[in-house]
């Protein structure tokens, strides 16, 4: 079984709600993980994304801020909800696949919404800064995110760190700018080795080329000299590293009206 998967911070599900039906109809993944969803469940748009074929929801939002949603063409076996930092903060959400969807081995899916940070990467003078380290130190040290050599995990979202050179557009001109300081790269890649995790995207493209996932708001043009980060992840256990067909960021996205800093960034595995 073919299944396609792909992460996306929406920047308000309600807000951009046909920019998703426009993807969803074109791409067809079976299943979406949002990010940034900004939205209680209850007002989360439910009955449009049923009407496009997506009947299964888990959803974790909250009013005007982060949350998290996976829509699915094909049924859970179970969610769960993971708190950080002692923060009830919308911030992760999961889901497990198997009989239901006619997967013969479990399959366990991890939405994550990492926290931004912030302007000034100094913890002491940055609360923000400081509660993002936290929580990618609990990452590293969750042991649900350690999938032993069977499990067949998967691990996506807006993890907030651009942790290679060539994931920004100026190593040099970044490496005092949130999302790309050495401290943060450091604590990124010091999860992904706890859970011995697979980054699909630098699996399949070579270190030496420029990736990149987002693009800020405050260039008029965002494709005026490209300055963009990668900070949109997919991680899979090594059981599923052979499992991996395809890759793909959709960078025309970011030219949509009224689009999302990010883009959709989707992974086809045969499970």
């Amino acid at each position: 079984m073919r299944l396609s998967l792909t992460t996306w911070n929406i920047n308000s599900v309600r807000l951009r709600i046909d920019l998703v039906a426009k993807f969803l109809k074109s791409a067809r993944p079976d299943v979406l993980c949002l990010q940034e969803t900004k939205c209680i469940d209850d007002a989360f748009p439910l009955k449009r994304f049923k009407r496009l074929g997506y009947e299964h929801v888990a959803l974790n939002g909250q009013k005007g801020y982060h949350g998290v949603a996976i829509v699915s063409k094909i049924p859970f076996e179970s969610t769960d909800i993971r708190t950080f930092c002692d923060k009830v903060d919308s911030r992760h959400i999961s889901v497990s696949f198997g009989e239901k969807a006619n997967i013969a081995k479990p399959l366990v899916l991890h939405n994550f919404y990492v926290p931004a940070g912030g302007d000034i990467p100094d913890p002491a003078l940055n609360e923000k800064f400081d509660h993002k380290l936290r929580f990618l130190d609990e990452m590293k040290a969750c042991e649900p995110l350690h999938p032993r050599e069977q499990d067949r995990h998967i691990l996506v979202g807006d993890l907030n760190v651009a942790p290679h050179e060539n994931d920004v557009w100026s190593h040099k001109q970044l490496l005092k700018v949130v999302s790309h300081t050495p401290v943060e790269t450091e604590k990124l890649k010091a999860a992904l080795e706890a859970g011995e995790w697979v980054d699909v995207a630098r699996d399949r493209i070579p270190m030496s080329e420029k990736v990149y996932t987002w693009w800020s708001y405050r260039s008029a043009d965002w494709t005026v000299g490209d300055r963009g980060r990668r900070l949109d992840h997919i991680w899979v256990s090594r059981a599923l590293k052979d499992a991996v067909q395809d890759f793909k960021i959709l960078r025309d996205a970011r030219s949509w009206e009224r689009p999302s800093d990010h883009v959709p960034v989707t992974v086809t595995l045969e499970v």
